[in-house]
């Protein structure tokens, strides 16, 4: 029980007092996890958005099992596919991308697409079809009448963005592959909790705990919050 006390002490210590060294990891692990969210959303929402509306979509029911199979890849399987096409061996090889953060931030996007899309679908599809009759009706055009229904699905189109970052936050099989976890480079929050705890330094692995701990809780927050107002308007996926 010292060592756990002990090791709490030492991290909330490094925590009080902003360590250069955590804090640089934590910047590192926002600005890959973020990037990546970006561009899963950016291309998630999109497709999530087509599917559901473009009923007669081709390979719609393929294209929706793939999605839904894919929010479930084990990311060590995403890390291991990246890492032979980023090697020096591989076609894309010439970019010189692995062990670096834009080598982490396709890894996390390739995760976070088939989420947000799935859930964007959910949510849009679960808007009731009198959206788009009423504003048909109103003379609105087809993309305004389509613009309509996913309005109505924001809340939950973003709560499927904030569940895709929280699991993004947390991964560590990806990044530890294709970054390397090399310090000042490509170190984040998960990797350097792993190195830690097998360097037997618990008071750098309990703060670094202690800071996901507290972005997953902010995460289950925001997503409390837009569930609770998606919920009021009725067109919520959850």
């Amino acid at each position: 029980m010292d060592l756990i006390f002990d090791g709490v002490r030492k991290a909330c210590l490094l925590i009080y007092t902003l360590d250069a060294e955590l804090m640089g990891i934590v910047l590192l692990s926002l600005k890959v996890s973020l990037s990546a969210l970006l561009i899963g959303s950016a291309l998630g929402v999109p497709v999530g958005a087509l599917i559901s509306l473009k009923k007669r979509f081709p390979l719609r029911h393929l294209t929706l099992n793939i999605l839904n199979t894919a929010m479930g890849l084990p990311p060590v399987v995403v890390g291991l596919f990246l890492y032979l096409m980023l090697s020096r061996r591989g076609p894309l090889g010439f970019m010189g991308l692995l062990y670096t953060a834009p080598a982490m931030i396709i890894a996390q996007s390739v995760l976070a697409f088939p989420i947000v899309a799935s859930l964007s679908y959910a949510a849009i599809n679960g808007v009731p079809p009198i959206i788009r009759q009423a504003a048909l009706s109103l003379g609105a055009a087809p993309f305004q009448a389509a613009m309509a229904i996913v309005k109505e699905a924001r809340y939950g189109i973003i709560s499927g963005v904030m569940a895709a970052f929280g699991r993004l936050s947390a991964e560590v099989g990806a990044v530890l592959i294709v970054g390397g976890n090399i310090a000042g480079r490509t170190r984040v929050i998960t990797s350097a909790i792993v190195l830690e705890t097998d360097k037997g330094d618990f008071s750098e692995a309990i703060a670094l705990g202690i800071v996901l701990l507290g972005i997953s809780l902010s995460v289950n927050i925001a997503l409390y919050f837009f569930s609770k107002r998606g919920r009021a308007t009725g067109y919520l996926w959850v």
